[in-house]
């Protein structure tokens, strides 16, 4: 009786042992809080940048997640969507407008939630717009910049009904105007959207430069600098509009203190000896004293087989006082000038041959012929 009592109880421990060695210890078969494992209070976040740029950083949160779907409601392809791990973000670009995104999120028992909010993308205007203009005779090259700018449109303001030439940011356009005349130059700054900003400059076109010169174009703009003490030189009215000359408007040489002095003229177009070697020039001289007095006209900045010095030099006298008279200046008595020379500065000189400051004398209607 005790064996068999003994053996029994000694297979009953046998069993339990075998029962305890099939579980560690904490763990049993208890899997029902998987269930409520699930993700809870999702969240997004977006930061939208204000540069215009249309990044949008996406940063979603949540609880129990471990991954999020980000569908972006814009784009295509693998550009649609990506996939944000816990704590991470992403970031996409969008046009100016108004989009859904979805939000998918994963816990760590399978189960997805998905939330979809609203974003609008909304583009500033752009800010501080520089435009810088430079200008030579028709044609006309513009720049622009501005804070928050995608690009530009400029208008030239000389065609009706005018549809805009695309400016790039960084780039410069270059623009060639039919006629001389006063115009309007717009740029308008693009945001990338809807917003714009804009900015209107006045200009003047203005013609060529070169012979002849009559002064009378309030569209040239007649430069004579001068070098010398004293020396002057601007355009004024016609002191005596008859005879030779009824024109408004002529130019007023006052001459410097040194027999030097005298005025220089960078041409636009230059004086091109292929057109005749011949320059002729209206004189009014005020003071009989000036009478015998040369007037010099001087060629300078000579291209294409010149003199050594790349000048020709001619002085002619005055005849008259009181009335305006032609003088001729002939360059075709120069030998040394070849008939394809073109001169690129025109320079006026009188009476140097001696010092002494203040002797007017009134010029105009300078020209070139055979």
């Amino acid at each position: 009786m005790k064996k068999i009592t003994m053996i029994y109880s000694f297979a009953l421990l046998i069993l339990i042992s075998a029962a305890s060695c099939t579980l560690k210890d904490g763990i049993d078969q208890d899997v029902s809080f998987l269930k409520t494992a699930v993700s809870g209070n999702v969240n997004k976040i977006f930061d939208i940048t204000n540069d215009n740029s249309g990044k949008v950083k996406i940063t979603p949160t949540g609880e129990g997640v471990t991954s999020f779907l980000v569908s972006f409601g814009h784009g295509t392809g693998s550009s649609a969507s990506a996939t944000v791990l816990t704590g991470g973000n992403t970031t996409h670009v969008y046009p100016e407008g108004s989009y859904t995104v979805s939000v998918a999120a994963s816990d760590i028992a399978g189960v997805v939630t998905t939330t979809t909010y609203p974003l609008v993308v909304t583009y500033r205007a752009p800010e501080n717009i520089a435009v810088t203009l430079s200008q030579s005779v028709h044609n006309l090259k513009v720049k622009a910049k501005a804070d928050y700018a995608a690009s530009y449109m400029v208008y030239f303001g000389d065609v009706a009904n005018e549809a805009g030439t695309a400016l790039a940011t960084g780039a410069e356009i270059s623009h060639d105007y039919a006629t001389s005349g006063n115009y309007n130059v717009k740029v308008v700054a693009l945001s990338g959207g809807a917003a714009k900003s804009e900015k209107t400059t006045a200009i003047v076109v203005t013609d060529p430069f070169g012979l002849p010169i009559d002064f009378d174009n309030a569209f040239v703009s007649y430069f004579f600098g001068t070098f010398g003490d004293g020396q002057q030189f601007a355009t004024v009215a016609n002191p005596s509009a008859t005879g030779l000359n009824t024109s408004a408007k002529v130019g007023k040489f006052t001459r410097g203190a040194q027999g030097w002095s005298g005025t220089y003229s960078p041409l636009n177009v230059p004086i091109d000896f292929a057109n005749g070697k011949k320059i002729k020039v209206l004189v009014y001289n005020p003071d009989p004293a000036l009478v015998g007095k040369k007037l010099n006209v001087e060629l300078e900045a000579a291209v294409g087989g010149t003199p050594s010095n790349g000048v020709a030099v001619l002085k002619v006298a005055l005849t008259t006082s009181g009335a305006w008279e032609e003088l001729v200046f002939d360059y075709g008595t120069i030998a040394a000038i070849p008939a394809t020379t073109k001169f690129n500065q025109l320079v006026l000189r009188f009476n140097d041959s001696a010092d002494g400051a203040g002797a007017v004398i009134y010029v105009d209607n300078f020209r070139l012929t055979n």
